[in-house]
């Protein structure tokens, strides 16, 4: 039997073989969330394009106002218009986001004044610049404000609006196939004959592919026949960049998947120091990539995200692909051996203000509970020994990380 090999390994081969698909899409910016830019996004405009005011107040020019004076106001600016000239000696109504009128350099905001005899006091010296946005003061015209290989966020659509921009070249989705084997597997809302479960993975397979933007497709469920399962290989080969498979991949009598597999391709990768998830296996199939992941739920939740995804994020074609983690202090005693574990733990802050990692009480690969009660994976190393209080890694469970 091979050695198990290191996750982190695996992962820096996986990354290191995955190449970015060649084709490039142009979409609305509307329709760019989650999609991985093909391009770098340049600025059209400075933002903001005009001086204007960040605050409710008075425009003026600071060397003309004395605090404890008051001043006639010769005009009202607001968001949208732009003011006259301003007088010498006045003041000049504005609002927020308004144009800052030509001759004013600051802005006295309106809880610094009183209002007088129609006129206005000035309670508060202003300095030049006090209250105004200069021209350009977020994003210069030209500039990068979005890199090749970012993964689209709301922020960044609002980021790249905000400089009129309203297409982006985006990679075209990474296409990626499901594939459930098992004599075992029912899909709701069959009935379950003795010894059956429901293929649960299935669908937590596709939800996690379409979560992360990419194509998802739903080959269906095999028996356990390794030449209908080559079959279906065969025929899924030609249609996606990925395959994955959940189950078959172990060492059992009916653990056909990796046969079929290595029929049309290779497996590279097998058996992992991971726990859950050992019997993971990469490889090919036809030419294309394959994943088989573990059977048991946990086991497969944990493989595709630590392990598989950060491949298939830079097939898409985006850079930032390693899972983001957090330091958090442990509020449980463990001990790992020959394997490094991703416990499921829950997050919180106790009354001193750090960040504290609980762990579910049942670890079992066959427990979705648990990740269901979860918001990040706790990681052990081979051979470490955590105690109460110490500080460990967590890997947040989020549509981000």
């Amino acid at each position: 039997m091979p050695a198990l090999t290191p996750v982190d390994e695996v992962i820096e081969t996986l990354v290191s073989r995955a190449l970015a698909v060649g084709d490039i899409e142009r979409v609305s910016v509307s329709a760019a969330l989650g999609r991985v830019l093909a391009d770098d996004v340049l600025a059209a405009v400075d933002v903001p394009s005009f001086t204007n005011s960040s605050m409710d107040g008075y425009a003026c020019r600071a060397s003309d106002v004395e605090a404890g004076m008051s001043y006639e106001v010769s005009d009202r600016v607001t968001a949208g218009n732009a003011g006259r000239t301003l007088l010498p000696g006045t003041l000049v109504r504005i609002f927020t986001g308004a144009p800052l009128p030509e001759g004013a350099d600051a802005v006295v905001i309106q809880e610094d004044t009183a209002l007088k005899n129609e006129r206005v006091v000035v309670n508060q010296q202003p300095g030049t610049g006090d209250n105004v946005r200069p021209r350009g003061q977020d994003i210069s015209s030209g500039g990068a404000i979005l890199r090749n290989g970012h993964r689209l966020r709301p922020q960044d659509l609002a980021l790249a609006a905000s400089t009129g921009c309203y297409q982006l070249s985006v990679y075209r989705r990474l296409r990626v196939g499901v594939l459930s084997t098992g004599d075992e597997l029912v899909d709701p809302p069959e009935p379950l004959a003795p010894g059956q479960i429901y293929n649960s993975n299935h669908f937590g397979l596709l939800a996690m592919i379409e979560q992360e933007g990419f194509d998802a497709h739903d080959l269906g469920r095999e028996e356990d026949d390794r030449n209908a399962i080559r079959e279906k290989l065969a025929v899924a080969a030609d249609q996606v960049d990925c395959v994955i498979t959940s189950g078959g991949v172990s060492v059992g009598e009916a653990d056909h998947v990796r046969e079929a597999v290595n029929d049309m391709g290779a497996i590279d990768i097998w058996r992992l120091a991971i726990k859950p998830g050992k019997p993971l296996a990469f490889g090919n199939v036809k030419g294309t990539a394959f994943f088989g992941l573990p059977g048991n739920p946990v086991s497969t939740f944990v493989t595709f995200r630590m392990i598989a995804l950060p491949y298939l994020r830079r097939c898409q074609g985006q850079q930032d692909v390693m899972p983001r983690f957090l330091w958090a202090h442990a509020g449980f005693s463990w001990k790992t051996e020959t394997r490094r574990e991703y416990l499921r733990v829950q997050l919180s802050n106790d009354e001193s203000g750090r960040l504290m990692a609980e762990v579910f009480g049942e670890q079992g690969s066959g427990v979705m509970s648990s990740v269901c009660w979860a918001d990040a994976l706790a990681m052990v190393d081979v051979g470490q020994t955590v105690e109460l209080g110490d500080m460990i890694r967590v890997y947040l469970l989020s549509w981000e990380s």
